[in-house]
């Protein structure tokens, strides 16, 4: 499909915008104001991300990116201050790029990492998938924390509605949106345990992979549509805007190939029709959020609203009952606003889902 090369080409351009290399970090975006586009911030977690996606790049790709530096150079930066970091997330990353670069001193992370505990403590499901996900990459490292991790994965998943939770242990019990998940708690934890499936043979993780990505795609909107918020009690979509290229171009396919490997299971048709939207979608009247003249891709195509109305609304109504719903919001809030930003994450999961050789032959 030409149209991912013409994303991956795009991503490689963006991303060397997005470089800081005073700071041999990335930046937190690239936001459309004052009729240019400005960078904004740094973030140690998009860094971490970029450097697994550009992992399996071919050098001169990285070049392109990084310029003078390669990617120990940049790795290097994030265990500078790794010891002192609170994120769970943020080193959790870290360890997956120093396992997918192969980095000698990787191990840093991965003593931080035990200190934080997610083992025991609440965390959200996405940061702990991405501990399940480096400590099976990272073979070596801390076995018993990669145990742990996959055992809360499979206990919080909901096998009556193929959904995980947004947060693992210590749910806030009566909060308005405690039932509410999100696209990244359903693609994260299906990643990872299809990585612990493939290494350790685990019927129960392999089968909890297919399920949730069988509901993924079963979501799927009619369009190619990667929906937002679920309800984690009944497996309904609570509320199906924004829709992020993200989702459509990389983090649905890389959970799905990743489902696909250790199932045996194809979602290639899925992954394709994720990609149609991105490259005409309806809410834009066939346009697209690639965009050729500033080249880069913009984050989401959402509601006119204020302050993530339909998001509160509907997460309201549901915890009322599980079965209502805020009628008529299509007419009332039309999801035609487009998000003028990208970030670099978003461009180091498109290389992770499609690099080269898959690309090649997608």
């Amino acid at each position: 499909m030409a149209f991912v090369e013409r994303i991956r080409s795009i991503a490689v351009r963006s991303l060397n915008r997005m470089y800081r290399p005073e700071e041999r970090l990335f930046v937190f975006r690239l936001r459309r104001a004052g009729g240019g586009i400005a960078a904004e911030g740094s973030s140690r977690r998009y860094t971490a991300i970029t450097l697994i996606g550009l992992a399996e790049e071919e050098p001169r790709t990285v070049a392109a990116v990084l310029g003078a530096h390669d990617l120990r150079t940049v790795y290097g930066r994030l265990l500078e201050d790794v010891a002192q970091a609170t994120n769970l997330g943020d080193v959790a990353l870290t360890l997956w790029a120093g396992a997918a670069i192969g980095h000698p001193d990787r191990h840093l992370a991965a003593e931080r990492l035990r200190t934080l505990h997610p083992e025991t403590k609440a965390h959200p499901t996405v940061e702990l998938a991405w501990v399940l996900s480096a400590l099976t990459l990272d073979q070596g490292a801390a076995d018993d924390v990669r145990e742990a991790a996959a055992r809360r994965l499979l206990a919080s998943f909901n096998r009556h509605t193929g959904v995980f939770p947004h947060v693992v242990g210590g749910e806030r019990q009566g909060a308005l949106a405690s039932h509410v998940s999100c696209f990244a708690d359903l693609v994260y934890p299906t990643q990872a345990l299809s990585f612990y499936a493939q290494l350790t043979g685990s019927t129960e993780a392999r089968t909890a992979a297919g399920a949730a990505a069988d509901y993924m795609c079963r979501m799927q909107g009619a369009d190619g549509q990667w929906w937002w918020h679920y309800d984690y009690r009944t497996g309904r979509v609570l509320e199906r805007y924004p829709v992020y290229a993200v989702h459509q171009d990389s983090m649905a396919p890389m959970a799905l190939f990743a489902a696909a490997a250790a199932t045996g299971q194809s979602y290639d048709e899925a992954i394709r029709r994720g990609l149609l939207w991105l490259e005409r979608s309806p809410e834009l009247e066939g346009g697209t959020l690639v965009d050729e003249r500033a080249d880069l891709i913009w984050r989401k195509v959402a509601r006119r609203e204020p302050n993530k109305l339909s998001r509160y609304a509907q997460a309201f109504a549901s915890r009322v009952h599980k079965n209502l719903r805020v009628p008529g919001l299509d007419a009332l809030l039309p999801p035609r606003a487009v998000d003028y930003e990208d970030r670099p994450y978003h461009l180091g999961w498109v290389f992770y889902a499609f690099p080269p050789a898959r690309a090649a032959r997608w």
